[in-house]
């Protein structure tokens, strides 16, 4: 079921690859209206629109998934439930390309509100009260965004149609509606808690969701309807927001030794780099970025699935240190994808960061901004460099590694994904920006991206080298400015009795939902069960009676 799946996919990436190719060369579009009602002076129409972006997205979005659902045919292999969760996967994957072809608000919320519902069944997939947790904060956060999402269409409905081809001026409360539900879609401050909670999911949903499908959907809404909130106001707003965000995770990444989590930071700190250049109204360089984010971000989670399934579940990076002796090929791997997240020169990342960079030091006068953003980038390769110094040099604890026979299965969905990295970055480059715009810079703004870089390595052996301990004030930046508690349990702060009952309602959702009744099913299914339920003293007394009635 996986390898056909895996292979239709990728078929179908192929043929929207090829009209991606027609598209941008002959500067042309599809569009396919099938009108399904009418109600007075408005038509609901269901539309597909075919331009090069959404066929570009669709072509990374189908390449991904199919090396995904390659990927897990093996790492899911010992689950009893891997027939539904390839099914799930697939309803995610055509969730996101309903949200991608079309341009009606309510077709679009279709897509929207089947991503949130499959995003919350793939976290909840491995049953536990962590998983629980997960999923809830995941679909409640989400929630505001599709409350925005049906504001809009209310707003829309004042205009007599759906479509956003229709409007053609700026509307501020729209823009309004569209730029917080694409924040919160996005995490993106105060909404950010949910985006490392995600990480309960399976690994290859994880690369999914933080590549090319869930946490993308908010960016791609945003770079698609831009001309919409290009008010000062809401521009200014967005890059403040996004600016703090990138800052934070950056931080946070820093600090953090779960594997996954460092990946989800990083997720979060690029989410929220589109979101600074869109908000400079660049919609192209936005959507370069994310295609090229897509692709190193999901080979990255790749590895880190195969290198956490090697170290039998354990996620922290102070044992990755062993493993380049394991399989070079696959840290290899592992090494070109941190480079380009890095921004390093001619691999994938750098071609999209370095021209945003470019263009946000040709834009920006603000001071404050300015350090803001380059503290930011200074953090960006500080965690990178840091994760690169823990897989490559140094390993604290050792770690015995299970299962060290690498599967052909998982292992060719990185190959090819690399290949796609390295050879991506040049072609959408010429493809795509530099048909649109070219900018001219100084010298010094040039070259400020390698300037940082090595700032940060100077930085980053320092504080390798002096020994930082445990500090409770620095609580402050393990715990994502403590969001998570201010914006899941800000009513529980103050309030010992409702914690007693949040404890409460965990135990019984743990004893009383699936897990549960899965334990009583398998009661049942045991044989001494029907006797150990009947004692010996019931049936002594049945005889009795039975020997009374017959006398």
């Amino acid at each position: 079921m996986f390898v056909k799946w895996s292979m239709m996919l990728l078929l179908l990436s192929i043929l929207f690859f090829n009209f991606f190719l027609v598209n941008i060369f002959s500067k042309n579009f599809f569009l396919i209206e099938y009108v399904i009602s009418s109600m007075s002076s408005m038509d609901l129409k269901f539309y597909f629109l075919f331009d090069w972006i959404s066929n570009l997205f669709i072509c990374i979005v189908l390449l991904i998934s199919s090396m995904v659902i390659m990927y897990s045919n093996s790492y899911m292999n010992s689950d009893k439930n891997k027939n539904c969760f390839c099914i799930i996967v697939l309803m995610f994957v055509l969730s996101m390309i309903m949200l991608i072809l079309m341009p009606n608000m309510l077709m679009i919320i279709l897509g929207w509100d089947g991503l949130g519902l499959v995003s919350y069944c793939l976290v909840i997939f491995y049953q536990s009260t962590n998983s629980y947790n997960s999923g809830m904060m995941t679909i409640i956060s989400n929630r505001v965004g599709d409350v925005m999402m049906i504001m809009s269409v209310l707003f829309l409905f004042n205009f007599g149609s759906f479509d956003f081809m229709s409007l053609n001026k700026t509307e501020l409360i729209l823009g309004i509606f569209i730029i917080l539900a694409g924040m919160t879609k996005s995490a993106q401050i105060p909404f950010s808690a949910w985006l490392p909670a995600a990480m309960a999911a399976p690994t290859p949903v994880s690369s999914l969701v933080h590549s090319s499908t869930l946490v993308t959907a908010g960016v791609y809404l945003m770079i698609r309807f831009n001309y919409l909130f290009t008010e000062s106001l809401n521009m200014m707003f967005l890059l403040k927001i996004s600016l703090i965000t990138m800052m934070m995770s950056g931080m946070n990444a820093y600090f953090e030794t779960d594997f996954k989590k460092i990946i989800a930071f990083s997720t979060l700190s690029q989410l929220s780099m589109m979101m600074i250049i869109i908000s400079l109204n660049m919609p192209e360089l936005a959507f370069f970025h994310l295609v090229m984010h897509a692709i190193f971000k999901s080979m990255l989670f790749l590895c880190a699935g195969l290198i956490i399934h090697f170290m039998n579940g354990n996620q922290d990076i102070r044992m990755l240190g062993n493993f380049f002796k394991v399989s070079p090929v696959i840290m290899s791997c592992m090494f070109i994808s941190i480079l380009s997240l890095m921004g390093y020169p001619f691999i994938g990342g750098f071609y999209s960061k370095d021209l945003i960079l470019e263009f946000f030091f040709l834009k920006i006068n603000n001071l404050i901004l300015l350090l803001l953003f380059m503290m930011s980038i200074i953090f960006t390769f500080m965690y990178c460099i840091r994760l690169l110094y823990f897989m490559m040099l140094k390993s604290i604890l050792s770690m015995n590694y299970y299962s060290v026979i690498l599967d052909f299965k998982m292992v060719i969905p990185i190959y090819v994904l690399t290949l796609f990295l390295l050879i991506s970055g040049n072609f959408i480059l010429w493809t795509v920006v530099m048909n649109s715009k070219i900018i001219f810079v100084s010298l010094m703004s040039k070259f400020i991206g390698m300037i940082l870089m090595m700032l940060s390595f100077y930085v980053s052996f320092f504080i390798f080298k002096s020994s930082l301990k445990y500090k409770y004030s620095m609580e402050f930046f393990y715990k994502m400015w403590f969001l998570s508690s201010l914006t899941s349990m800000i009513f529980m702060l103050n309030n010992k009795n409702l914690l007693k009952m949040s404890m409460m309602d965990w135990k019984w959702m743990e004893m009383m939902g699936p897990t549960g009744f899965k334990n009583e099913m398998n009661k049942l299914a045991l044989p001494n069960f029907w006797l150990n339920l009947i004692s010996f003293n019931k049936i002594l007394i049945l005889i009795m009676l039975m020997i009374l009635f017959l006398t």
